[in-house]
């Protein structure tokens, strides 16, 4: 699988990991892996990430959104420094926690 999710045993963390390309084909199983979950704490793992394109990057804001917007705790981890530039250049440090 593509998208992998993981809840925290007291239930209060969410972690999301992308395989391959994180691009459009992944949009419904990202959206699914935190659609009817209740949100304290989210952590996107890119270490497996190869790719990642704009609809990524939507997907991400939509995420946020889902999260509770500027109240969110939204952490993007293990990017790659090709993906670091993209969301920088993005301005998404100013909107992630991305490590």
């Amino acid at each position: 699988m593509s998208v992998v999710t993981e809840v925290s045993p007291d239930g209060q963390k969410l972690t999301i990991s992308i395989k391959g390309r994180f691009d459009f084909a992944k949009h419904q199983a990202f959206r699914e892996s935190y659609e009817h979950k209740a949100l304290n704490a989210v952590v996107v793992d890119l270490k497996d990430a190869t790719y990642l394109d704009s609809s990524a990057l939507g997907m991400l804001l939509l995420l946020r959104d889902h999260a509770g917007g500027d109240h969110s705790d939204i952490r993007v981890v293990n990017s790659s420094i090709d993906v670091k530039k993209i969301l920088a250049i993005s301005n998404f440090d100013k909107l992630f926690d991305i490590s």
